[in-house]
Parts: C-alpha cells; structure tokens; sequence
C-alpha cells in the first residue's frame, strides 16, 4: 500500500512487490558483477587481475602466473618491453633517486615507488597511520594529500611530501589566504621532506578537494583549520599567485620559508602552452620547482564531478611525454626531478612509466588495494566496508593499522624488485638509463610501435629562444600539439 500512494518512483506504483525487487537488484548490481560476472581483465576503474596482484604481493601469497598470459597480446593497447639477450643484476641502491635543485639545501633521497596524495579525511586516521608507518618502515615516502599533515601524519615518523592545495590548509590564515608563519612552522618539522604545491590533479582538474561535512570530525578540522559542520570544499584555483612567474617565485619562497626543502608543483596537463609558459617562467626568473608531479586524467579521488573525472584532463601517457619534452627543450630537465601517478600497480607499470620520462612513481589506489580496499565504490558516502575511506569508528575499528602497514610494505617492496627486475632483463644496470625506447605498444593489429616512435623526444634545448632547429622529433612534436607550440612561439620568440 505505502509503494501505491508514494508519488515519486512510478514502477513501485504500478508493480509494487516487483518495482521493489527491481531496486533491491539494482542496489547489489555492482557486488553482484563483481564477484560474479566479470572477467580478470575487466573490472572497473581497476581491472581484477590488477587488484589480485596488490592482494597477493600485500599478503606475502604466491604471485607468479600459472600457465601463460591471460592478455590477447594482438590486441591493440597490449604493451611490452623490449629484453636483452645478456641481462644484467640491478643493485638495490639503483632505486633512490636524490631530489632537489640548485636552489635546495636539504634534497631529499626518495624511492622508485612512493603513496601518492590521500587526505586525512578522505581516507581514515587507522589508514594514514598504516600508511606512515608502512613508510617509516620501507624508507618511502608518504604524502599527506592536501588535507593537511595530522597528528597520525606524524606519530610514527615516517617521511613526508607536505601536499599544500587551494584551501592551503595547515598553513591557512583566518581568511583562507595563505599564512607564512603557519607554513613555516609545520614546513619545519622532521618528517616533511618536501612540499608539493597542487594545481591541479587528475580525477578533477580546476576542482579543490571535495570533503562533505558528515565526513569532518574534530581532528579533521584540527588538521585542516576549518570549523565543524561546513562542507569543506577547496577553491578551484589558489589566491597566493596568478600566472607561471608568480608560481615558480611562490616556489622559491617556501623553499626558503622551509629551510631550504624541495618544493613541487603537482599538476593534470591541460593545456600544453600553459606547460611551455611554466618552463620560460623558470628560465627568465632564474628560480623555480625542484621536481614536477604530473598526475593523469585516469587517477583517482574519493569524489569528484562525473564529467571532470570522464572528460577533463590529459591521460598520464600523454602528458608526462609532453612534460618530459617541455623541460628537454627548455634545457630545464637535469635540474627538475619528474614524479608520476595514474594506475600504476605493478612493476612494469613502474617502468614503463620511468620510460615514458618520469624519474620516479607515486600510486594511491595501489596502496589502498594493500591496505585492504575491496573497490567497493563507497569512498564518498562514509560507508566504506574496510574503513580506509570512512570516517565512522565502527568501520574504522576493522583496519588495524600494525597489520596494515606490513601489507603495504610488502606490496611496495616487492613491486620495486620487480621493476628492477624487468630493467635488468632489458640488460641495463639502473632506472635512469630507460628511455622511450625500450618500451612497445601495439597500435593495431599488424603494428607495433615503441613509445620513442609514437612520442619522439626532443633535442635539448630546441624549444629556446634563437635554437628552433628543424628535426622529426620536433616536426612530430609540431603535428601532435601544432596549435598550441604556434601561440608559444608567438609568445616566447622561439
């Protein structure tokens, strides 16, 4: 009687006991798929087989591959790298990389494969600290997402990337504008090693971190310096600078603010003459960022508008290849490190990803496959079922931390030897000496190409002023972003 009289869902009002059922379906739908119909390959955002893999490498279970290869290997997309007939023994200290420029008095030693930026807030205090101790254990680093650095950031020591968003939060004056002195006193700490200015991230490019305000508890609040019971939504762009000069200044400035730390941008490209804008910026100011952290349109976030998440922002492919080659042809890539994040879970999506131009890896979704994710899709409703994304303390209370972080340890551990692995059976004896080369994607199926064809590296310098020397590379560069380097040109005089 109650489905007949209600005004708002007409299936229930013309079939009640059946109209029911149907929302009763369609509410287990996605479990349902899951554990049920879809295949290893399929699964989305993460593909089954991806995510069995974290499992299996957290838990310390069998993670070699019985029989063969389950990938259609002619299948457009499929991607493999090109081994030697005499590998070689990569050394463990191959995978450090030393962060910090000419400006940087305290560089930083980072990992191949670090946690990528997760708020407190939107994940829980049991997950950060499992992640922090994970990378006081692991010697990797952990960064704090833009949510601020918390007391569980900091109770087990672990090393710190200080991620400072639009809503600068941590180091947030009364108003919302950035505060020196607040900056300066958490910049200090021990356990930040670098600071990573957000412009932009990939899930939701022009968009701040979204935290409604049932997911703010005391602590949060503390951590963020916001009040209690307000959604807490970051301002699409940042009020400390407006353009590229006033950017890489503002860089100088914490790093001199922190001590001398590196300090980062982290940034989804969007559009490349923005990108080139940046470079010149660094060029004429004689300052600016000691690493980059490009971050693709395919990476993640706890929520984000549909259509920002779909169809707003370059795919990591593509936009750390343009990354690598803007700093190339500005002169500018020997003194600027270059991070990566965007489904990477494994190790050869560690190296492909050192090909492609980064220096080093960040993964947030891998490690909350370690920590205990089931992909269950619930992040921004509060009821995650293993408590890495909620804030009730019920949920939280199943994600216990000690056990936790070992899984995680584990995981990066292992995916780390892997990639050092897969380099060695390229017979080369460290991650710099990966190029676009060494790395085939099949574009069709009578075609294979390596990613050097498809995305050729320029010549150093040859995006200078008075150095525009004609090349394939720099033709194919002109065919794939022509329109954009024309404005570029236009503007810079090259």
């Amino acid at each position: 009687l109650d489905a007949l009289a209600q005004p708002r869902h007409a299936v229930r009002r013309n079939y009640p006991v059946l109209g029911r059922l149907r929302y009763l379906l369609e509410s287990i739908r996605p479990e349902i798929r899951q554990y049920f119909i879809e295949s290893d390959l399929e699964g989305n955002p993460i593909s089954r087989n991806r995510r069995a893999l974290v499992y299996q490498r957290a838990k310390g279970a069998i993670d070699s591959l019985p029989f063969g290869t389950k990938q259609n290997v002619n299948e457009p997309g499929y991607e493999f790298s090109a081994h030697s007939m005499f590998p070689v023994k990569v050394p463990p200290e191959a995978a450090r990389i030393t962060v910090g420029g000419p400006e940087c008095t305290k560089p930083y030693s980072s990992s191949l494969l670090n946690v990528s930026g997760m708020s407190f807030g939107a994940i829980s205090s049991n997950a950060v600290l499992a992640l922090n101790l994970a990378a006081k254990k692991g010697g990797f680093s952990h960064n704090t997402g833009e949510g601020g650095v918390s007391r569980f950031h900091l109770r087990h020591g672990g090393d710190l990337v200080w991620n400072i968003g639009t809503g600068y939060f941590g180091c947030r004056a009364e108003d919302g504008s950035f505060c020196p002195d607040r900056f300066a006193r958490t910049a200090g700490l021990e356990s930040v090693k670098m600071i990573q200015v957000k412009l932009s991230q990939g899930a939701k490019p022009a968009k701040g971190g979204m935290l409604p305000a049932g997911k703010i508890t005391p602590e949060i609040a503390e951590a963020r310096g916001v009040p209690l019971g307000v959604d807490c939504n970051s301002p699409m762009r940042h009020s400390a600078f407006n353009n590229p000069k006033e950017a890489v200044r503002f860089a100088q400035k914490l790093r001199e603010l922190s001590g001398g730390k590196p300090v980062g941008f982290k940034l989804c490209v969007g559009q490349p003459g923005e990108l080139l804008a940046l470079c010149h910026a660094m060029l004429e100011t004689g300052t600016g960022p000691d690493f980059l952290t490009i971050d693709g349109g395919e990476g993640g976030t706890g929520a984000a508008p549909a259509e920002f998440s779909n169809s707003i922002g370059m795919p990591l492919m593509e936009g750390l290849r343009l990354t690598h080659n803007a700093l190339v042809g500005t002169g500018l890539r020997k003194q600027v490190r270059v991070f990566a994040s965007g489904r990477i879970f494994s190790g050869f999506g560690v190296v492909r990803t050192l090909a492609l131009g980064a220096d080093a890896v960040d993964s947030a979704r891998a490690m909350m496959f370690a920590l205990g994710c089931i992909q269950s899709l619930k992040c921004n409703q509060n009821t995650c079922p293993t408590g890495v994304t909620s804030q009730d303390p019920e949920l939280m209370n199943g994600l216990v931390p000690e056990d936790k972080a070992e899984r995680v340890l584990r995981f990066q551990r292992k995916t780390v030897a892997s990639a050092l692995d897969i380099i060695g059976a390229m017979g080369l004896s460290s991650p710099s000496q990966l190029d676009a080369r060494h790395v085939f994607r099949r574009v069709a199926h009578n075609r294979v190409l390596s990613y050097e064809q498809q995305y050729p590296t320029l010549e150093e310098g040859t995006l200078l002023p008075g150095k525009h020397q004609p090349s394939p590379a720099l033709q194919a560069w002109y065919n794939t972003w022509g329109m954009h380097i024309k404005s570029h040109n236009e503007r810079f005089g090259a």
